[in-house]
């Protein structure tokens, strides 16, 4: 078989003030043809899984676009079309064709697109023609459309959040759609609208218990694939929202029967499932109660990973105006501070202005007498599935028992080398401050005493209720209590 392989990933947080253009992609992570071949490609994983599992199987890889751009506001039309247009262009000269799989996030908007990943496979679909199976995986986080559903032959999500299962996912697509291609089976999907928008921690309880009944689900009765997208909440698109997907072999009543069910049982969990964010004092004054290790408080509202700037500063001024001591913060995307820090050299003290910069959701920006401690040139920090996560030109910097990590990339934090690589020791802090919604949970969650999420005004506040949305129309928990009133009551 020639199996076509891609992918094209970003996560579009559609009130965000940043654009993503084309040096997003690029210098975050652009390849063509090759990525897959390069074990430091840490934006082809999935890619080199396929390939791999082709070679083992004898069959041919056509490897096209790998594109990655951190998650911010829409995607310049253009980059969009030209990005787009390079996986069309390859899957033309390519054919004919036995296979298709796609690495997409499926919470991507550009100008003039609400659904990216649909827009794709649709005219991947016109080339390839109806019986090629074309798997697509997505990030959790995703908003599933019915042109995806009308296009894909198979749809498989991540099932863990932090998203520590992108190759496993991704050798669960190719082995369907392999199937698929031989006549062994025939994948038909159900999707259920769960008419909820939340957040969902996939480590703890009940979470951690649903994910491993979506998982033993698969493989028996006829039952391929489960997965539930969790959605996008700052994605302003039609098909916002969680939805339960469910993939049968050739038994779409089964799928759908399945896919109602599942989603019976998680708005059953609604109220337990959701986590609550403390107010930014409330936060501080536990911080300040408990001894014997580290409180983790993650800044939700600033985390680069959703879309936001990544410098705000609202934490940091109550920490300095309750004097707090013995905390470490970061990362702070301030890449004019990191240069000035570089230009002064390590042990250098003066005053130097941090965060705030991006907009009213970054706060004012904090005036203080830093040192600086120490410079780490092109800092990498431990991401998801231990891939290399980039930082850029780094700084720690000091103030009054204050620790601070300055970055010239945006990005959230996901791992404790993020501070250690300068020598800090979050362990040994009062209060570690994570700007971050749960990526950072695997890699703190073993060193602190107690974790707390806290909202703030920042880009994504964690009120869902309140998003204002402009093109749902559907009602959805928290915004009424039931959603399902009068209209297709789940039974």
């Amino acid at each position: 078989m020639k199996i076509v392989i891609a992918s094209f990933e970003t996560e579009t947080n559609t009130f965000s003030p940043l654009p993503t253009g084309v040096n997003a992609f690029h210098n975050a992570g652009y390849r063509r043809r090759d990525a897959s071949l390069d074990p430091t490609a840490v934006e082809a994983v999935c890619q080199a899984a396929w390939r791999r599992l082709a070679a083992r199987d004898g069959h041919t890889i056509v490897e096209s676009v790998a594109a990655f751009a951190q998650p911010a506001g829409r995607t310049v039309r253009a980059v969009y079309e030209r990005l787009r247009d390079d996986i069309i262009a390859d899957v033309k000269a390519a054919m004919p064709v036995d296979m298709v799989l796609l690495l997409m996030h499926g919470a991507m908007v550009a100008e003039g697109y609400d659904d990216c990943e649909g827009d794709t496979i649709a005219r991947i679909r016109a080339i390839v023609g109806p019986d090629v199976p074309i798997g697509l995986e997505l990030d959790l986080h995703c908003h599933i459309t019915r042109l995806m559903m009308d296009n894909a032959t198979a749809i498989i999500t991540f099932k863990e959040y932090p998203h520590i299962d992108y190759v496993p996912r991704a050798e669960e697509l190719y082995e369907l759609c392999a199937r698929a291609a031989a006549g062994a089976v025939k994948p038909v999907m159900a999707l259920h609208d769960c008419r909820m928008i939340n957040m969902w921690r996939t480590p703890v309880e009940p979470m951690k218990s649903f994910v491993a009944r979506m998982q033993a689900l698969e493989g028996r009765d006829g039952i391929l694939s489960v997965s539930f997208g969790h959605g996008f909440p700052w994605g302003d698109t039609e098909d916002v929202g969680a939805k339960m997907l469910v993939i049968a072999d050739g038994d779409r009543a089964k799928a759908e029967k399945l896919a109602a069910q599942l989603a019976r049982e998680i708005w059953a969990l609604r109220h337990e499932t959701a986590t609550p964010a403390d107010t930014i004092d409330l936060a501080l004054d536990r911080a300040s109660a408990v001894t014997g290790g580290p409180i983790v408080l993650a800044d939700v509202a600033d985390n680069a990973g959703g879309g936001a700037p990544g410098d705000s500063t609202f934490i940091l001024r109550r920490i300095l105006d309750r004097g707090l001591t013995n905390v470490v913060s970061g990362c702070y995307w301030d890449p004019i501070a990191v240069q000035m820090c570089i230009e002064a050299g390590e042990g250098a003290t003066f005053e130097l202005r941090i965060g705030g910069k991006c907009g009213r959701a970054s706060g004012d920006p904090v005036d203080l007498t830093v040192t600086v401690r120490k410079i780490v040139r092109d800092l990498y920090q431990t991401g998801l599935g231990g891939r290399k996560s980039q930082l850029g030109d780094s700084v720690w910097v000091s103030a009054g028992g204050i620790d601070l990590v300055l970055t010239s990339v945006r990005s959230q934090v996901f791992h404790p080398d993020a501070f250690t690589a300068f020598g800090i020791d979050p362990a040994k802090k009062a209060l570690v401050v994570v700007k971050s919604t749960q990526h950072f949970y695997a890699g703190f969650a073993p060193l602190a005493k107690e974790i707390r999420y806290v909202t703030t005004p920042g880009a994504i506040p964690p009120d869902f209720a309140n998003i204002p949305f402009t093109k749902l129309t559907r009602p959805y928990w928290p915004r009424v209590e039931d959603p399902f009133a009068g209209a297709n009551r789940p039974a």
